[in-house]
């Protein structure tokens, strides 16, 4: 967020910044909706006031849940934020303003195995997938494409035990862990493995393509690149044309304006598409690479009022 807004204040572009977790204790609304002109209204901190009606465009950055006070029970807590979610966030998604990413098509381009049927009715290559709760059916898809398979959470999933910092990350799990009868507990997704020369990073604004390939020199970075920044390096490159259309295609079809996209290239050059983050982070390929991501977002977000 942070690149953005110092991009926006050396333009000389107004930027009213604020975390939904401050609402409502912390950002006071006042909004009215007489007929056809839209809402009006204003949003306030102890600082400074927003004109809703001057809002041109709204970079949604990992939002935070609204916070209340401690004292509330959990009952009037759950109504509250539904209220909260539904009113605040209703009236924010009501304005009539382009969103860097529209918060709605964003949650449903999430969806793992929504994003891999659209990829590949969009024309781009993917994996052979399985998502499964039954280790049978694990191992007969990993008996079945007669290469390794990588086993990938949905989300993220970080959290802290014993006092350390721990994630999940993509894993090629060996047969015990195929016939694991954990997986009965969840719904797990298996792809087949596919050999890479390195990885690409893509991260497309408002019809521009930014692309790094991304070359991994640890074992765990081979598997899965964000176990292991450190052992990166990246290289700027470009997209062949037929991916640069699937992608244009994909965008169109998810209703986005920005994706964090990420491939494999193959030892012959081909691209394999593995996901799209709506929301993902591009300021370490950036700072790695030059590329003009940022200016790319804000001239987005400066664009037409809406769109």
């Amino acid at each position: 967020m942070e690149r953005p807004i110092e991009e926006l204040n050396r333009r000389g572009t107004p930027v009213f910044r604020a975390d939904t977790a401050w609402f409502p204790s912390r950002l006071a609304l006042a909004a009215g909706l007489d007929g056809a002109s839209g809402w009006a209204g204003t949003l306030a901190t102890e600082r400074r006031t927003l004109d809703l009606s001057a809002v041109r465009s709204v970079y949604y950055r990992r939002p935070s849940a609204p916070e209340f006070p401690a004292e509330m029970s959990a009952e009037a807590r759950s109504v509250a934020s539904a209220e909260a979610r539904r009113g605040f966030g209703g009236l924010l998604s009501a304005l009539s303003c382009r969103w860097l990413p529209p918060p709605g098509r964003a949650a449903d381009a999430e969806y793992k195995p929504f994003q891999l049927r659209v990829a590949a009715e969009c024309g781009l290559r993917v994996p052979r997938t399985l998502i499964t709760n039954m280790p049978e059916a694990a191992r007969e898809f990993a008996d079945g494409i007669g290469t390794p398979v990588v086993y990938k959470p949905f989300t993220p999933i970080r959290g802290t035990i014993d006092g350390q910092s721990v994630a999940v990350y993509a894993t090629v799990p060996d047969r015990g862990g195929i016939d694991d009868p954990s997986i009965r507990t969840t719904a797990h997704l298996f792809q087949e493995w596919v050999p890479k020369a390195h990885e690409v990073r893509l991260t497309a604004v408002g019809g521009q393509l930014f692309a790094a390939e991304i070359h991994a020199n640890s074992a765990a970075a081979e598997v899965d690149w964000r176990s292991d920044y450190d052992s990166l390096t990246y290289r700027v490159c470009e997209p062949p044309a037929a991916v640069a259309s699937a992608i244009r295609r994909m965008l169109g079809r998810l209703g986005l304006p920005y994706g964090a996209f990420d491939f494999v290239v193959s030892p012959s050059g081909e691209w394999t598409f593995l996901e799209v983050n709506p929301n993902g982070q591009y300021g370490f390929i950036e700072q790695a690479t030059g590329l003009p991501i940022t200016a790319a977002i804000c001239d987005y977000l400066e664009g037409p009022a809406q769109a």
